[in-house]
């Protein structure tokens, strides 16, 4: 996937696409359904299939005082897009001067004289342009005016009926219910990062751990999780069964919200080696305990759950 952070001076390889257009925070089942229908409609055409995102995310932009909800950051996004057998992602950068442009200069500047489009597909619920002045039927009137195709998806649902979308994400994992964000993800939520130096106390408790910072990522509700660790091996993930606690570790409350992830049965130094953190479930909340024995005995019992819970996912799978 070749990447492209301007609309300008684009190759010609990289023009008369087909272009699946919005912020794809988070990459969700409803995002891939968008992209999906791009790709069939770019094999249909034997044109390339693109991506047209934004970062910073909008509401940073405008919001910058909001405490962070980014479901993927720039580097996640750009290999779940990836993945999904994307030929062209084209990054532009979000700041005064593109917010300001209207819906139509953004249609006759950016995806027609920059990106040269031969068809666009968004969804039901797309708005862009100055003060979001532009919707779906405004880019398809454009459209054929213009002589590009519009394609508008409807949101798409699961089986209990849950509309697919990057706020129902953030909703269930800030409730804690990792398994409901995982549904509507289509994978298990991550955060991932380098493994920072801690303080060791979860060597001296005997369960060290992985530490890795929360920075520009939704916090999800506090509490001791079953997870899967990987560890980045160049061309290949190394998956580790796991237990994490999220969050400011009241009874030694040094650092501010930290993933602590404790990898099963694995003994290697990982310090500064990239990791990726998949929370599966959330097994309590985060506690307080009246002495250091007392929280030593509950690390050992959210072991054990975790152990109990990812044996019997992995049965199920």
């Amino acid at each position: 996937m070749r990447v492209f952070r301007h609309y300008t001076e684009l190759p010609a390889a990289a023009k008369r696409a087909v272009v699946a257009i919005g912020n794809f925070d988070g990459v969700h089942l409803g995002h891939q359904a968008i992209i999906a229908e791009a790709g069939k409609i770019a094999r249909a055409a034997r044109a390339p299939l693109a991506v047209l995102t934004f970062e910073p995310h909008p509401r940073s932009f405008f919001r910058p005082e909001l405490p962070p909800f980014r479901l993927t950051p720039f580097r996640i996004k750009a290999r779940l897009i990836e993945a999904l057998a994307v030929d062209l992602l084209v990054v532009l950068a979000f700041d005064e001067a593109l917010s300001k442009l209207s819906a139509e200069d953004f249609v006759s500047q950016v995806l027609i004289e920059g990106l040269a489009l031969r068809h666009a597909v968004v969804g039901d619920n797309f708005a862009f342009g100055h003060k979001r002045g532009g919707d779906a039927a405004l880019l398809e009137r454009l459209g054929r005016e213009r002589h590009f195709g519009v394609t508008q998806l409807s949101r798409v649902s699961g089986g209990q009926g849950e509309i697919y979308s990057s706020t129902g994400v953030r909703k269930a994992l800030v409730s804690g219910d990792a398994r409901a964000a995982a549904a509507l993800l289509g994978r298990a939520w991550e955060i991932e990062g380098r493994v920072q130096h801690g303080d060791r106390r979860g060597r001296t408790l005997g369960m060290p751990t992985a530490n890795l910072a929360l920075d520009g990522y939704l916090e999800p509700a506090r509490g001791v999780y079953a997870v899967r660790a990987g560890l980045d091996r160049g061309q290949a993930i190394q998956w580790h069964d796991g237990v994490a606690n999220l969050g400011v570790r009241p009874m030694f409350p040094e650092r501010g919200c930290l993933l602590e992830a404790h990898l099963f049965d694995f003994a290697q130094d990982i310090y500064g080696q990239h990791l990726r953190v998949a929370l599966l479930e959330r097994l309590r909340p985060e506690m307080v305990f009246d002495s250091i024995a007392t929280l030593v005995d509950q690390m050992q019992e959210d072991g054990r759950q975790a152990r109990a819970r990812l044996s019997a996912a992995a049965a199920q799978q």
